[in-house]
Order: structure tokens, then C-alpha cells, then sequence
């Protein structure tokens, strides 16, 4: 009797049609550039508009600048792609009499990386060049060398006097971001400052771009925020879920890559950066949210890193879930050297998560309830 030759099924690959557009990119270096810091966010909201208002039906900015791109807007069922896009940055919080200017974080800024950075101050007049000033190696006494922090990290702006920082324009309450931009390496990753999220309103951007494109399909109302004050509480999310009150919302944020050296994966879990996008579980994400995700994601063949969320996720996704027990679905993006001005990241991630909650809202069928089964 003879014997069958057994064949096992080649593992699906993903498509090489799935290519980020020359525009997408050029908005992308454009938008990083743009500073954008947490409460003065307006700028880099602008320009979100300006790009998504070719793919969309309506839009609407809320009271703190929470921006709001609309597809289908008749359709009742509610489908939300959400990510924030302030950035860290540093508030001047004390002028000396000579001149130096002491800060306060606005956000989680990293002050170990603050020495000899340059920053863009913000004023009324216009941005003010400054620089973290700090001890040169020579003076600094061995065994007695102090380490960053708030209490020792100053500015300084070439000025003399207190009088002299003031008629520049910078006063208490200014804000400060660093002086970095955006970049690619080895023409496989993007870096620049405030990756950290901005590249997630991207993504909704690019999503909802993906959704216009098939909009003749299209069963549910796409609607992407791009939410404001996050690094200081998540508020935006919070303000904008009760109000839009979505029927799922679909998180994107940064989260840590754990592959390069010196990082715990024990403690922090073991996340390749390009390996495909986190998909979170546990806490605020809801079960059958995350089981649909992970079937789209098979179905185009997207890589996904599971990601234990026990409690809190430290994203938009706790402020949103608690208003009324909204669905809720969390996809990080894994990057390098977060709250750093090189923070790092795949282009193929970014555009996998696009792909993939395009393709979650165009699968959608009205009145879908995500509940827990008993």
C-alpha cells in the first residue's frame, strides 16, 4: 500500500501591496516636526485636520482641542479609532536674577537627557533658542558628581539678567520642547521626538484614509480622534468619550520595545521592535474586542505581540472605558528610547496597525454588541 506524501499548508504571507503612500510619509515628517506640547496642542491639531479632511464627511474640535474626523456620519453605530497627540515637554517655572531659568515637567520629560539639549521656547514672540546648560567634566569633583534632576537642570539663553530673559518673552508659563526632528535609519526606521503619540493620530489618519478608500462597504459610522492632554491625566480621552459616548473604540499608543540591551524582560516582557504590533489584554480591554482584533489580524496576515495589561494600561483606554463600560480594544506600537528626542519605531508596524483597525471597522455590521457571554 502506498503512502500519501504529507504537505503542510505554507504559512500565509503578508502583503506586499500594503505600502504607507508617498503623502503619508511626507505628512508624517511634517507632523513629528511639528511641536505640540501637552495643553498647547493647536498647531500639530491643524495640520491632523488639514491632511484627514480630503477622506472624511465631518469633523468637529471640542472645547480643549480634541480633534474629531467623521466617515458615514448617519450611521448610528459608532465605531472609534483614538490615540493623543500632545507631547512631553518642560513649563519655565523660575527666572534668577542673572538670568537662568529653572523648570517644571509637563508630562513625564526625562530629565537624565536633559544636559546639553536645546530647546525651542515658546513665547508670544515667537520660539527663543535655549539650551540645558550643565557642569563641564573638568570642574566636577570625582565621588562628589550630582546626578540630573529638577532641582539642578537650568536653561540658559545667553541672557544676564532676569529683565533681559523677560524682554525676550519668556515669562513663568511658558512651555519648552526639545530641539530634535524626525529622521530615518537604514531606510527601516523612523526616529524623532514626540513619536510618543504622534504617530498614533497618524495611524487614525492613515486608517481612516484606508476606509475612505472602501467607504462603498462601509456599514458603521468611522469616526478618529485625535485627543489632547494625555501625558498629564488622559484627559482629552475622558472629555471626548462621554461626549461621542462610541459603541467600540479602538486604542493605538506607543509601547516599549524590550529588545535592545539593558531591559529586563522578566520585568517588562520580551517585545521585538518591528515583530508586530502589542496587542494588550487583560483590564480595560474588552475580551471579545480583543478576540475580533486578533481574527482580522489573522485574516491579513499581521504578526501581533501579546502584551499581559493587568489593572491599567497607562493609555487613553482607562479614561474611555470606565464612561459607561465602552468596548475597548489597546494596540501599541513598539518603539525604542521612549520620552527621548530618538525614540524609534517601524514603519511596518505603523502601517500594520492602520491595516488593521481599517479592517476591523469595515468588518463591522450594525448593531454588533461586544458583551461578556454568561
Amino acid at each position: 500500500m502506498s503512502k500519501k506524501k504529507q504537505t503542510t499548508a505554507a504559512p500565509k504571507k503578508e502583503s506586499s501591496k500594503r505600502i504607507v503612500n508617498e503623502k503619508s510619509v511626507a505628512f508624517l515628517e511634517q507632523y513629528i516636526n511639528n511641536p505640540a506640547p501637552t495643553g498647547f496642542e493647536k498647531s500639530g491639531q491643524q495640520l491632523w485636520l488639514d491632511y484627514i479632511r480630503p477622506y472624511i464627511d465631518d469633523y468637529f474640535v471640542d472645547t480643549y482641542g480634541t480633534a474629531v474626523g467623521v466617515i458615514n456620519p448617519d450611521a448610528p453605530y459608532k465605531v472609534v479609532v483614538e490615540a493623543h497627540a500632545d507631547e512631553i515637554s518642560w513649563f519655565v517655572h523660575y527666572i534668577t536674577s542673572d538670568g537662568f531659568i529653572y523648570l517644571r515637567r509637563n508630562g513625564g520629560s526625562d530629565h537624565q537627557i536633559a544636559p546639553s539639549m536645546r530647546v525651542n521656547i515658546h513665547t508670544d514672540k515667537g520660539i527663543v533658542k535655549g539650551v540645558f546648560g550643565w557642569p563641564a567634566i573638568h570642574v566636577r569633583e570625582p565621588g562628589k558628581e550630582e546626578s540630573p534632576s529638577m532641582k539642578n537642570l537650568f536653561l540658559e539663553v545667553g541672557a544676564t539678567t532676569k529683565a533681559e530673559v523677560e524682554k525676550m518673552g519668556i515669562h513663568v508659563g511658558c512651555v519648552c520642547t526639545f530641539e530634535d526632528e524626525f529622521m530615518i535609519m537604514n531606510d527601516r526606521y523612523y526616529l524623532g521626538r514626540a513619536l510618543d503619540n504622534r504617530i498614533g493620530t497618524w495611524i487614525a489618519a492613515e486608517a481612516l484614509r484606508l476606509v475612505a478608500e472602501r467607504a462603498a462597504e462601509l456599514k458603521v459610522r468611522v469616526v478618529a480622534v485625535s485627543t489632547v492632554q494625555e501625558e498629564v491625566g488622559l484627559r482629552g480621552a475622558q472629555m471626548i468619550a462621554r461626549s461621542l459616548a462610541p459603541d467600540v473604540a479602538l486604542v493605538t499608543d506607543v509601547g516599549h520595545a524590550t529588545d535592545s540591551p539593558g531591559i529586563s524582560h522578566a520585568q517588562h516582557g520580551f517585545f521585538k521592535l518591528a515583530g508586530g504590533p502589542k496587542i494588550a489584554v487583560g483590564g480595560a480591554m474588552q475580551p471579545e474586542i480583543v478576540a475580533r482584533l486578533t481574527e482580522v489580524a489573522g485574516n491579513l496576515s499581521i504578526p501581533l505581540q501579546r502584551a499581559a495589561t493587568p489593572g491599567g494600561s497607562g493609555t487613553d483606554t482607562d479614561a474611555i472605558f470606565v464612561q459607561g463600560g465602552i468596548p475597548c480594544g489597546l494596540v501599541s506600537l513598539p518603539i525604542r528610547y521612549m520620552h527621548t528626542t530618538v525614540e524609534m519605531t517601524s514603519l511596518r508596524d505603523l502601517n500594520r496597525i492602520a491595516h488593521l483597525f481599517a479592517g476591523f471597522a469595515l468588518g463591522m455590521k450594525q448593531g454588533e454588541r461586544f458583551a461578556a457571554t454568561l
